[in-house]
């Protein structure tokens, strides 16, 4: 008797055997591609940059005039030069000059202990507001789970993505946020930044599109975000559509892995990126400075 991968037995008669072996069960997951914290996180700042950073260290302080806390926060890859105290009082500083709460930016290993910084803050009174996890996977099956079939990609966020982003009342800072990397920028056209593609699926006649999305290709990289669809258009596979037609894209720009960020309770995110291959690698976290002026206690 032989089983079969889908759990099914034949009977083989043994004179017509030549050779067997045992093939090994299929893992319960696959691995996303191998990939250090700090590659990720360096990769996926990339992905939101900042209109106004500065270092402090190997700190890098953020700022793009509140749109999202990815690129109004403190990335930091390493020691800031300065005792911690004294180098949380010249980020808040910081942020106060520029009119935006502090945030910095730590992370959980795939292990799931913390940062020794995420303790240190909390000594501080910082809070912890915001909690996601960054998902790798594989870029070609991706491409592989759907045709693409009637999404549009183009370089730039026009009036109609925009009108099926979730966040409302999107000004010129976040459009540069979002759009940083198209072939405006000197930097991707020197071949030294990553390029940025926005994908719609065409809505009815005067209304939003059906679904949307983004993507930022970084070297081998390829990260998505702002996968959304019509509440009315939801379970028909146009999220996967969207994906499947910028992975494309991706993989013929050169890239071959693949990341996302998801918060803990979007549920429905999860699973899909799930089905996509994807798996969790670390979790990330925002802590905020405590209420009260930036030259008061860190």
């Amino acid at each position: 008797m032989i089983t079969q991968r889908d759990g099914r037995t034949v009977r083989i008669q043994e004179s017509g055997l030549v050779a067997g072996k045992v093939v090994p069960a299929v893992p319960a997951r696959r691995r996303g591609p191998a990939a250090g914290q700090a590659e990720l996180a360096q990769v996926a700042a990339r992905a939101w940059r900042p209109v106004e950073s500065e270092r402090l260290g190997q700190w890098e302080l953020r700022a793009a005039g509140g749109f999202t806390r990815r690129a109004n926060s403190v990335l930091p890859l390493g020691e800031p030069g300065l005792p911690l105290d004294a180098a949380l009082l010249a980020v808040r500083r910081w942020y106060d000059e520029r009119g935006l709460p502090a945030y910095v930016q730590t992370a959980s290993g795939p292990d799931g202990v913390p940062e020794p910084l995420c303790a240190e803050l909390e000594q501080r009174d910082w809070t912890r507001e915001v909690t996601a996890e960054l998902w790798t996977g594989g870029l070609a099956p991706v491409a592989d789970r759907a045709e693409g079939a009637g999404v549009v990609l183009s370089r730039e966020a026009d009036e109609a993505w925009l009108a099926r982003y979730q966040r409302k009342g999107v000004s010129d800072v976040a459009l540069r946020v979002l759009g940083w990397g198209s072939p405006r920028s000197s930097e991707v056209e020197s071949g030294e930044g990553p390029s940025v593609w926005f994908a719609t699926v065409p809505g009815a006649a005067g209304e939003a599109p059906a679904a949307i999305g983004r993507c930022v290709v970084d070297g081998r990289w390829a990260g998505f975000a702002a996968v959304e669809v019509d509440p009315a258009r939801r379970r028909q596979g146009l999220a996967t559509e969207v994906m499947a037609a910028l992975a494309r894209r991706a993989l013929e720009e050169g890239a071959s892995a693949a990341w996302l960020q998801v918060e803990e309770s979007n549920t429905g995110a999860r699973t899909l990126y799930d089905r996509l291959g994807f798996a969790p690698h670390h979790a990330y976290h925002h802590y905020r400075a405590p209420d009260g002026s930036g030259a008061g206690r860190p």
